[in-house]
């Protein structure tokens, strides 16, 4: 959780993520699921692929950071596939409401619905290249920390959980 935590700190303070943070913590979570086998070696395998798999395409297309992209490996090592998968639809949620926010307060909800029809007919008629405008190298679109969002979710999670096993002692 303080992986999380200091990347969406980071990503929080000066907009990316860093090498120094989420290899070496990719690193770690294989050994400790290795040695622990919590979540096990297979399993934290395939959180990687998952976290990293998932998120390549966004960006190859420049619509998400590469530091973004390796956290969510480096989550994937130590939480798991299924743990994974619990915080990744978090974070995209708790991303989409960031968004949807910024939007709003920005007043960019035409330009923002103009963004997404482009994408989705470029995406749709397989012109992806109509839609290279829309990219974290555009300085006028809005761009939101995804880190921020995957440590949210990552905290959210493990409340969660802690709350689920206590009250489950109880009963």
């Amino acid at each position: 959780m303080s992986l999380a935590g200091c990347a969406g700190w980071t990503d929080w303070k000066v907009r990316k993520i860093p090498n120094w943070l989420t290899v070496p913590a990719l690193l770690l979570g294989l050994i400790l699921s290795a040695v622990l086998r919590v979540p096990g070696l297979k399993s934290s395998l395939e959180g990687i692929g998952l976290g990293l798999g998932i998120l390549l395409p966004f960006v190859l297309l420049r619509a998400l950071g590469a530091g973004d992209w390796k956290l969510m490996g480096a989550l994937g090592a130590f939480l798991g596939v299924k743990r994974l998968i619990l915080v990744f639809l978090g974070t995209i949620l708790i991303a989409g409401l960031m968004s949807v926010t910024e939007v709003v307060r920005q007043r960019k909800v035409r330009q923002t619905y103009k963004n997404l029809l482009m994408i989705f007919l470029a995406f749709s008629t397989f012109h992806v290249n109509n839609a290279r405008a829309i990219t974290l190298d555009n300085p006028g679109l809005l761009k939101i920390p995804f880190g921020v969002a995957a440590a949210l979710s990552t905290g959210l999670f493990f409340v969660i959980i802690s709350t689920l096993r206590f009250f489950h002692k109880l009963g």
